[in-house]
C-alpha cells in the first residue's frame, strides 16, 4: 500500500497575517505546500488528506486541491472545535481547535495504512518525503512490541528565520538514532544561539513524521487526558510532538529520527516571503524542481 500524505491545512498563521496555504512563493505561481505534495508524489506517496476547516473549505477546495486533480486522490478532513472524543464539549469561549495533536486525530477515520504528516506552510525538501517512504515501507512493528514510527530531523541552523525568533522542537537522540525526547523552545535567534546554549548541529523536529494508524488510540487517549487537564483553559493546545514525547517515555513506541541534510524554510513571518521565493528560484534553476509543478 502506498503511504498517504496527512497535511495540516486548518491554521491561519495570525503572524503572517493571512492564509499562508494558498499564497504563492514559486516561479510559476506555485505555493509552497505544492512542492510539498510534489515531492511527495515524486517518492512515492499515492494519496493526500488534508485537514482543514470549514470556513475556508471551498476556497482552499478551488485553489488548492483542484491543483492536484489527476495526479492523486484528495480528500479532505475537517477539525473542528466541538470534534472531541467522549461528548465532551468545548469551554465556554473557545476560539479556536485544540493543536496538531488534535488535528491528526481528526483524520482517524480518512487513514488506513502507513502515512506521513506534514505542515501546509513549510518547504521540507525531497530527501525527507524519500527516507519517509522506505521507512513506512518496512514491516510493521512485532505485536505486542513498541510501535514503531519515524521523524525527519534537521539541522537547527538549517531551519532559522532572518526576520524574527522561532519556536522549534529540539529533539535528543539516543543509540542507533532513536528519538528520546522533543523539548518544545521558544525565542529562538539564530545570531544567539550559543548564548541560549543551543548548537546549529542540534537535531530538530519540524512536524515531519512517520506514522502507522497505531497512532490514533495513543492520541485519543492522550486527548481525553488532556482535555481533563486543560480543557477548560480558552488557548491551550495539545501538540503532535508532545503526544509522541509521551509515548516514548511510556514505552509504547520507538521513533527513528532521519536525518536529511536538507534545509527547512517557511514564511514564519510575511517579512520571510521573498527568502522563500529566492530559494525556490534557485532551486529550479538548478534543475531539481521544474519550472511548473502542476
Amino acid at each position: 500500500m502506498s503511504p498517504t500524505l496527512l497535511v495540516l491545512a486548518a491554521g491561519m498563521g495570525s503572524r503572517y497575517g493571512g492564509l499562508k496555504q494558498i499564497d504563492p512563493v514559486g516561479p510559476s505561481g506555485e505555493t509552497i505546500l505544492d512542492y510539498a505534495v510534489f515531492d511527495a508524489l515524486r517518492a512515492g506517496f499515492g494519496r493526500v488528506v488534508f485537514v482543514i476547516r470549514r470556513d475556508f473549505e471551498a476556497v482552499f477546495r478551488e485553489q488548492v486541491g483542484g491543483r492536484y486533480a489527476g495526479k492523486a486522490p484528495v480528500e479532505y478532513v475537517f477539525q473542528a472545535l466541538e470534534a472531541l472524543p467522549g461528548g465532551v464539549g468545548p469551554p465556554a469561549g473557545r476560539e479556536k481547535p485544540w493543536g496538531t495533536g488534535h488535528a491528526v486525530w481528526c483524520a482517524r477515520d480518512a487513514i488506513q495504512g502507513p502515512f506521513a504528516v506534514v505542515g501546509a506552510d513549510d518547504f521540507f525538501g525531497g530527501e525527507a518525503f524519500r527516507q519517509l517512504v522506505q521507512f513506512l515501507g518496512r514491516p510493521a512493528a512485532a505485536a505486542g512490541g513498541p510501535h514503531r514510527f519515524a521523524m525527519v530531523g534537521y539541522r537547527l541552523d538549517r531551519t532559522l528565520s532572518e526576520h524574527g525568533t522561532v519556536s522549534r522542537g529540539i529533539c535528543r537522540v539516543g543509540p542507533g538514532g532513536k528519538l528520546e525526547s522533543i523539548e518544545e523552545r521558544t525565542g529562538i535567534d539564530g545570531a544567539a544561539l550559543a548564548a541560549a546554549g543551543l548548537r546549529g548541529d542540534a537535531t530538530v523536529s519540524m512536524n515531519c513524521f512517520g506514522f502507522t494508524p497505531a497512532i490514533f488510540p495513543a492520541l485519543e487517549t492522550q486527548l481525553q487526558e488532556f482535555l481533563a487537564g486543560h480543557g477548560h483553559e480558552p488557548k491551550s493546545e495539545f501538540y503532535l510532538p508532545a503526544a509522541v514525547s509521551t509515548m516514548i517515555a511510556q514505552g509504547e513506541a520507538t521513533v527513528e529520527v532521519l536525518p536529511t541534510a536538507d534545509s527547512w524554510f517557511g514564511v514564519t513571518n510575511r517579512a520571510d516571503k521573498p527568502r522563500v521565493e529566492a530559494a525556490l528560484a534557485a532551486l529550479v534553476a538548478a534543475g531539481v524542481y521544474p519550472p511548473k509543478l502542476f
